[in-house]
């Protein structure tokens, strides 16, 4: 594995819950080793198969990196008796085949949301990402996909062919909670809100601001609603967030901006919410919207792909872009408690299947594949 593109985020946390379930020799895999920065080789597990190595090429930045990866890596895996190199990060220009490349991002590839940014580093950076991880989908002997909507848009952006697979994360335990009875809203007030909760970054995509908006309005209505927001900010997006705020809601009685909870602390948050509101327009797999399904809390959710593919036809959607529509949908499910517990148990049985055990299995079953069939055996 080559993970000199993973220092932390989603891709650290998919690779330490990827091979704290590994079990490689159901798939004929004896060896496991892993390149890595210090802060990623931290913070992987001791397995009996996992070789972790620490080159020192890694921590000199990008162009040292790049230049490791196409002079060093191939030697050091075939030295290594490497059968295969998997890319979970989605860049790398080594050489060595066969090559396995992976998608956790879809900003990238959708330049109707990349443009949110506007003229901007952030911008750049995804337009480098979309040059990088498009090359390696396009070059590699295989690719995983998170879900089929990543592997439609992308293929399609980038007219590569078809050799991948498509493999979806898992939730950690921690998050499975089984549905609870659904509050009525007619026992709420302001000691005891209608607790809404929507958990991610503040970013250009994500639309906190038409949430709150949809809930302030309801507020407004009389009914008795709190938003909270949990998250990091992109800073551009915060200042976004706090002028709507000024305007629709100045006194902050129905939305809070709570900021950053460690994630071990996650699964109280959606444990107290009456019901998740999920806005984001791009995603590639929504794994906040898979913490939540597992959680047992019933969820409100953006129309936009690949929601409704993970949540299903059951789901209760909105437009992320539109605050009629969000109120609209926030306001069916608040009053409507018999709804809501029919949407926690359809989300929570389709959760289910969403485990690290079956990702790790899926993932080195296809990477043995892969060897092999470029090996020319079976």
């Amino acid at each position: 594995m080559d993970a000199a593109g993973i220092n932390s985020g989603g891709g650290l946390a998919h690779l330490v819950e990827l091979l704290s379930a590994a079990r490689p020799e159901r798939a004929g895999i004896g060896k496991v080793v892993v390149w890595a920065g210090t802060a990623a080789a931290d913070a992987l597990p001791s397995r009996p198969f996992l070789e972790v190595v620490r080159p020192a090429e890694l921590a000199s930045g990008l162009l040292a990196r790049a230049r490791w990866q196409r002079s060093t890596l191939p030697r050091l895996a075939r030295e290594a008796g490497c059968d295969v190199v998997f890319v979970p990060g989605g860049t790398s220009v080594s050489g060595f085949r066969p090559l396995v490349g992976m998608s956790q991002n879809m900003l990238p590839f959708q330049w109707e949301e990349a443009r949110r940014y506007g003229p901007s580093r952030m911008l750049a950076r995804l337009m480098l990402l979309r040059g990088t991880q498009g090359s390696l989908a396009k070059r590699a002997d295989g690719y995983v996909f998170l879900t089929e909507f990543a592997r439609s848009r992308i293929q399609r952006a980038l007219g590569a062919r078809d050799h991948s697979v498509v493999v979806a994360h898992g939730i950690a335990d921690r998050f499975r909670m089984a549905p609870r009875p659904a509050v009525r809203v007619e026992e709420c007030g302001t000691d005891r809100p209608f607790r809404i909760l929507y958990v991610s970054i503040l970013d250009v995509y994500k639309h906190q601001w038409n949430l709150a908006a949809a809930v302030a309005r309801l507020g407004r209505s009389g009914l008795p609603v709190q938003l909270d927001l949990v998250g990091p900010a992109y800073p551009p997006s915060a200042r976004r967030l706090d002028r709507t705020l000024q305007r629709v809601d100045p006194d902050r009685r129905w939305v809070r901006y709570v900021g950053p909870v460690p994630n071990a602390k996650l699964p109280g948050q959606y444990a107290q919410a009456d019901l998740v509101a999920y806005a984001s327009s791009c995603e590639n797999l929504p794994i906040i919207m898979l913490e939540a399904m597992a959680s047992g809390t019933p969820i409100a959710c953006s129309d936009r792909g690949p929601m409704p593919e993970v949540l299903g036809p059951k789901g209760n959607y909105f437009d992320p872009e539109s605050v009629d529509s969000i109120a609209t949908c926030l306001e069916t499910m608040v009053r409507d408690p018999a709804l809501r517990d029919r949407a926690a148990a359809d989300s929570y049985a389709r959760s289910m299947p969403y485990t690290w055990e079956r990702c790790a299995d899926e993932t080195f079953a296809y990477l043995a594949d892969v060897a092999r069939r470029s090996s020319g055996t079976r």
